[in-house]
Formats: structure tokens, C-alpha cells, sequence
């Protein structure tokens, strides 16, 4: 089993930045690929980030490209997701998702395991 629990959002202005965290639990860590998902309201939820289980390969959503940066810490079994130059769309709940062996990206079907999400508000 593996648990997921996130934290650092809020409610920034437009070209803010912040960082969420994702903390987890579970001694294999290491197998699984680590991915942020984001679901506004009245939508379905959709792939923002991922790393690779290996640590090598990050994939990112088109509309992130270039402002987000996933990111992991091993030793405190944590995985990040910096966001810079927020725009109003990127409001939503932002979801900590986990999946063995996953590589830099995949559909929110394929995630074996999730957190309970943390709202972020980019006002304008």
C-alpha cells in the first residue's frame, strides 16, 4: 500500500508561483513513478506531470510545458511539483497520483494510487 498526501496549495495572483508537495508512505517508494493530475470544476481530470520510477524521464501536459517542474526527493519520500508563471486556468484541485513501475506519463485510469488533492486558485 502506498498513501499520498499533498499540501502547499492556495490562492495566488496571476504570475505567482507555489509549490506543492506530495508526501508518502510505503517502503517502495523508489518502483513507483510519481505524477501530478488536476481536475477544474465541471471537467475531467487531467495529466499536469510525471517522473519516471527510474528518476530519468519527465513528461509534462502542453499547457505546462515550461513553467511546471516535478521533482523527487527520495530520502524524504516526497515528490514536488514547482509552479511558476501561474495563469487562472491553472485553477483546479491538484491530485498526487502514484503508479508501479510508471514511466513519465499516463492516463488518470492507469494510476494505482491517489491522493485526496489540494486546491489551488490563480486569481487574475
Amino acid at each position: 500500500q502506498v498513501q499520498l498526501v499533498e499540501s502547499g496549495g492556495g490562492l495566488v495572483q496571476a504570475g505567482g508561483s507555489l509549490r506543492l508537495s506530495c508526501a508518502t508512505s510505503g517502503r517502495t517508494f523508489s518502483s513507483y513513478a510519481m505524477g501530478w493530475f488536476r481536475q477544474a470544476p465541471g471537467k475531467e481530470r487531467e495529466f499536469v506531470a510525471a517522473l519516471s520510477w527510474s528518476g530519468v524521464s519527465t513528461g509534462y501536459a502542453d499547457s505546462v510545458k515550461g513553467r511546471f517542474t516535478i521533482s523527487r526527493n527520495n530520502a524524504k519520500n516526497t515528490v514536488y511539483l514547482q509552479m511558476n508563471l501561474l495563469k487562472p486556468e491553472d485553477t483546479a484541485v491538484y491530485y498526487c497520483a502514484a503508479r508501479q513501475y510508471g514511466g513519465s506519463r499516463w492516463s488518470q485510469h492507469e494510476s494505482s494510487y491517489w491522493g485526496q488533492g489540494t486546491q489551488v486558485t490563480v486569481s487574475s
